[in-house]
């Protein structure tokens, strides 16, 4: 995302604010609308070097902790493009050492504690205007950052089955299609058991066998129970007949 202010004078100098913090983006677009700078914005350091290679601002404000590509690489990245422009550091206390060693290696002419103030860099403004120094990590890009030139290769997409093989002669139109043979296909068929006569009698025998067997037990009962009431009532079995 890039930003101008309102100031549009062609004579105006121009500053690149590199920085994904909003309120950091805030209070420095303040400060320097006051000395009357074109200001315009940036969230990521791969799109700053783009827009210090389109704008080539007199002043670049660079914090360090940037998503894409961090404000140190950035800078160096910005040197090997030349240009006369200022470069400046923001970073907080915490990040101070790494600030110091990244401003010697890419030149810059100031370091800016975070959160800025105006104070800060109203104290800061003499280096800021000062001589350009050089940027003895240009020779020590590829060391510092050996992921640059050790990238994986890109391989080549992997080709399609069958790609590059000759495809078969069509007929002619008008022309029948050759008939395609279909394997015979054997149907499997489970073998049905045979039913024979003495399977089918044999229910049959086990009712009637149980029939018979039901019957005589029930006149046996009966013959118990009448002679047992002959035997209560003194009955004699003789008087039967």
């Amino acid at each position: 995302m890039s930003l101008v202010n309102e100031i549009d004078s062609e004579d105006a100098p121009v500053v690149l604010i590199v920085d994904n913090n909003q309120m950091s983006v805030y209070r420095l677009r303040e400060i320097f609308k006051t000395k009357d700078f074109k200001i315009e914005v940036c969230e990521d350091g791969d799109l700053a070097v783009d827009e210090y290679i389109r704008l080539d601002p007199e002043l670049v404000v660079l914090a360090l902790d940037i998503p894409s590509l961090d404000g140190h690489l950035a800078a160096l990245e910005m040197r090997e493009h030349g240009g006369e422009s200022r470069i400046v550091f923001t970073a907080p206390r915490r990040l101070s050492d790494l600030a110091k060693d990244a401003a010697f290696s890419a030149g810059a002419v100031a370091i800016l504690e975070a959160p800025v103030s105006r104070k800060i860099v109203d104290e800061a403004w003499a280096d800021i205007l000062g001589p350009i120094p050089e940027a003895p990590g240009l020779a020590d890009i590829d060391e510092l950052y050996p992921e640059r030139e050790n990238k994986a290769p890109e391989l080549p997409p992997l080709p399609l089955p069958g790609a590059g093989l000759p495809l078969p002669d069509l007929p002619l139109p008008g022309t029948e299609l050759p008939a395609i043979p279909i394997p015979a296909i054997q149907e499997s068929i489970l073998p049905v058991p045979e039913i024979t006569p003495a399977v089918i009698l044999e229910e049959p025998k086990k009712k009637k066998s149980f029939r018979k067997k039901l019957i005589l037990l029930l006149v046996l009962a009966g013959i118990s129970t009448l002679a047992y009431g002959f035997y209560i009532n003194g009955i004699p079995f003789t008087d039967l007949a």
